[in-house]
């Protein structure tokens, strides 16, 4: 795990290593780290959960390696594990296929490239212990020869993934776009007992930090102190942007003429997915009694008494609704393969989330005919301040006319 002064994961690109059991795969991830982060043997599935490590990988930049279990354990406990290794395709960046060269490529080999295909994942293929064997068929396309054991193909092996994981990269902003030079933001941060001892949390980090590298105008402030802030202002800001529980107080008390949005929001956006969750809210004015909600959480924080997503989401969904609904929780890499049985999947901001998971969230509740819709959308519709909320967002307003 990133600790503070690292790059967030969800903003590191992610990169897998699948393969046969014994075909090498944590060899070849240890020798690319430079690290023994894999623990090796000659016995089979010696790796048996997925392995994760935050580093820098030249030319790249900021990475996250993960090594997965074998995809062809065997087993109730092999099950499980290929179970977790297949998961972690939702959230890959860039795919490596590592096999043995010995015994060339097999039908497992093969469902996993159709795997990476079907995702649209760029993948490489590594022929792995070509010190024993060398066969024709590291002739095929996206491959590279390598050998854990002498070194050989393993920088070949870095530049191609990282080829393939700048083409994955985007321009892409959470808030710059928004602002010009000069302007000056608002940004509402609560402090309460869920708040991190001596810190701010993620999202909130990532805004003040594009902001800063931007050269904007930034101004924090807690929910109460907004009045007076505003009040002192001689120049009008450009955008206030709130926590989304403080919403109903902050859109009362900001005046009309400074566009308001939230950090929720925004990073629906940020990770390509805003449109869709606006089209979900109507879904929270048609629950009826008997309807089960999915909440759905990237994380798994330390929850409180007033949690958002066990306790206070739910509050405000039955109050809103006035229906007797059954509440569902998932946390963290949890995430049902089948939603076909909710009426709405309320999803968390998705801030530890890479943008391939959150969308892949997003595409598997559509594809089940279920609504989904974030937090911060949520809130805002509830309180009737969803277009308010969204008028950075001209395009996406007009999904509500």
């Amino acid at each position: 795990m990133a600790n503070l002064n690292e790059t967030a994961s969800a903003q590191r690109i992610h990169i897998s290593f699948f393969g046969l059991r014994n075909a090498g795969k944590s060899s070849v991830v240890n020798a690319v780290t430079s690290q023994q982060l894999s623990v090796v043997s000659e016995v089979k599935g010696t790796t048996t959960d997925p392995v994760k490590k935050a580093m820098e990988l030249l030319p790249l930049g900021p990475v996250v390696i993960i090594d997965t279990p074998g995809i062809d354990d065997e087993g109730e406990l092999g099950a499980l594990r290929v179970k977790k290794a297949k998961e972690i395709l939702a959230k890959t960046d860039v795919a490596v296929l590592v096999t043995d060269v010995t015994r060339g490529m097999t039908d497992t080999d093969r469902e996993l490239i159709s795997s990476f295909e079907d995702r649209n994942i760029p993948y490489i293929i590594a022929f792995n212990k070509c010190d024993l064997a060398c066969a024709p068929e590291t002739a095929v396309e996206n491959s590279v020869a390598v050998s854990a054991k002498t070194g050989e193909g393993i920088n070949d092996l870095k530049l191609r993934i990282a080829s393939l994981g700048k083409q994955t990269e985007k321009e892409k902003y959470i808030i710059a776009d928004l602002t010009d030079d000069g302007d000056t933001v608002i940004l509402v941060i609560p402090i309460d007992a869920s708040a991190p001892k001596g810190r701010i949390i993620l999202p909130q980090q990532q805004v003040l930090r594009e902001l800063l590298d931007f050269h904007r105008n930034i101004i924090c402030c807690q929910p109460e102190e907004l009045p007076s802030v505003i009040e002192g202002l001689k120049n009008k800001p450009r955008l206030t942007v709130t926590d989304s529980q403080a919403f109903p107080f902050v859109a009362k008390v900001t005046p009309s003429e400074i566009k308001l949005t939230s950090f929720s929001i925004l990073f629906a956006r940020y990770k390509g997915s805003l449109e869709e969750l606006v089209r979900g809210a109507k879904a929270l004015s048609e629950l009826k009694d008997g309807d089960r909600v999915l909440i759905s959480e990237g994380c798994t924080h330390h929850r409180q008494c007033e949690d958002i997503g066990t306790v206070k989401m739910p509050r405000m969904i039955s109050e809103y609704s006035h229906a007797d609904l059954k509440f569902d929780f998932t946390s963290g890499g949890d995430y049902p393969d089948n939603l076909s049985e909710y009426k709405i999947n309320v999803h968390c901001g998705g801030c530890m989330l890479n943008e391939r998971e959150m969308q892949n969230r997003i595409r598997l509740s559509l594809r089940n005919s279920v609504p989904i819709v974030n937090y911060g959308v949520a809130i805002a519709q509830m309180n009737g301040i969803l277009k308010r909320s969204l008028e950075p967002f001209p395009e996406i307003l007009k999904i509500l006319d």
